[in-house]
């Protein structure tokens, strides 16, 4: 059965993407990265948000545009209210994350549903969803834009780490979803 992960890379002070989604912040940092590439690897399905679908990618009009710096090809479903006319190969729009988690399930396998956007794997968290967790940290504080995790009020999820990584560029962090009594 798949496993959902979400993975990111997050400013020190907290920031996935800076103001209105800019990731342009993130490309200076970009090198070999071994986490991400174990990420890559796994990989069955992507689970992607609207915003995230339709955003900012820092590496737009070079060879890393898309997922997993341009090396993704396979399902991607798009949790999305306004679902484009002609949709991309490989690419499903679906109305609900519930559905989005059945049919990423589905495409994935037994290899990994991958969440793309903030907002997205808050809901996720929310139904209780998500299995794994891993953030890299990378050496910047951008100030501003869109934290990791955000829920109004504050939802409590309690992680077990599971491994502590590093480069010069990032220190990543992997996280076990604890739930009930594990």
């Amino acid at each position: 059965m798949a496993r959902v992960v979400y993975s990111a890379a997050m400013s020190l002070d907290g920031y996935i993407a800076g103001p209105g989604g800019d990731m342009a912040w993130l490309a200076r940092h970009f090198g070999p990265d071994p986490d991400a590439e174990e990420l890559a690897a796994g990989a069955g399905a992507l689970l992607v948000g609207a915003r995230t679908y339709r955003g900012d990618d820092p590496n737009a009009g070079t060879d890393a545009e898309g997922a997993f710096e341009g090396t993704w090809s396979g399902p991607t479903i798009v949790v999305t209210h306004h679902p484009d006319a002609a949709p991309p190969p490989d690419v499903t729009f679906v109305g609900t994350v519930e559905e989005g988690l059945d049919r990423a399930r589905a495409a994935a396998g037994d290899r990994d549903v991958h969440i793309l956007g903030a907002d997205l794997a808050r809901q996720c968290l929310a139904l209780g969803a998500v299995d794994r967790i891993a953030v890299s940290v990378v050496p910047e504080m951008i100030g501003d834009g869109v934290r990791l995790f955000h829920a109004a009020g504050g939802v409590s999820v309690q992680l077990e780490r599971t491994r502590l990584t590093g480069l010069p560029h990032t220190t990543t962090l992997w996280y076990r979803v604890v739930r009930g009594r594990e």
